[in-house]
């Protein structure tokens, strides 16, 4: 009987993460190479909408970037890579104190898996009293996991006075989160606790470090324009100009 029902568990997994459907609450798509982006759904004041997030499989695990909206999709997604990849989880990095973000860092951590954040993530999770990350890294970090490198980078305040990014210098892809707007959005969305006036200067700085991206991931929406950063900085200029328009 336990045989049976570990079988039925590993085609449900299996199940979910072959036979998606534009319905199912976890799905992946092959981005390029070990990458993989993922989205979860939550329902916002009403309406569902979609995150985007990235895994990255390495000879020694997988590292996540950002974990599901969806609480509901923690450990499936463990489940789901695991099925899928043959290997665990290792590391999650939240690249900001917002739920969409950094709302599984508890969950993760008592997996075992290492969590991570930058010093002005931790202290606003620390401040609202929620989950925070087993380690807390400088503003600009290099890591080495098995065969791949990357660079966490803090360009300034945008969408949250924390915002990071990620960068992969070899396969040129660039993880924004919601530091960037995808192409088809028609305005900058949440604002509670932007700064979107140091925010065009903090897309300007992402675009002069990181050139040339090959594949830019947003927060939420399509990816898979590569006019995003530059659309969320016409985004940002347009605000910006219509607040000082407004002044006058």
């Amino acid at each position: 009987m336990r045989k049976l029902a570990s079988i039925i568990l590993f085609l449900a997994i299996l199940s979910n993460s072959f036979g998606q459907s534009k319905n199912s609450p976890l799905q992946i798509s092959h981005l390029t190479g070990d990458f993989y982006v993922y989205k979860t759904f939550h329902d916002y004041k009403g309406t569902l909408i979609s995150a985007n997030a990235l895994y990255l499989v390495t000879d020694k695990g997988v590292v996540l970037f950002d974990a599901p909206w969806d609480q509901t999709q923690f450990q499936p997604l463990l489940d789901t890579i695991k099925v899928r990849h043959n290997k665990d989880v290792i590391m999650c990095f939240a690249t900001h104190s917002h739920d969409d973000r950094a709302g599984g860092l508890g969950f993760y951590k008592q997996k075992g898996i290492k969590t991570y954040t930058i010093k002005a993530t931790d202290k606003i999770l620390k401040e609202k009293d929620q989950n925070r990350a087993e380690f807390v890294i400088p503003n600009d970090t290099t890591f080495t996991v098995g065969q791949h490198t990357f660079q966490v980078y803090y360009p300034g305040k945008g969408h949250a006075p924390d915002n990071i990014v990620v960068w992969f210098d070899k396969e040129k892809v660039l993880y924004g989160g919601c530091f960037i707007k995808s192409a088809e959005a028609k305005k900058l969305g949440y604002l509670g606790d932007a700064d979107v006036k140091e925010w065009e200067k903090s897309i300007k700085k992402v675009q002069s470090k990181f050139m040339n991206p090959k594949y830019i991931i947003t927060g939420h929406d399509d990816w898979k324009d590569l006019s995003s950063l530059k659309h969320t900085l016409n985004l940002v200029q347009e605000y910006n100009a219509e607040k000082i328009s407004a002044k006058k």
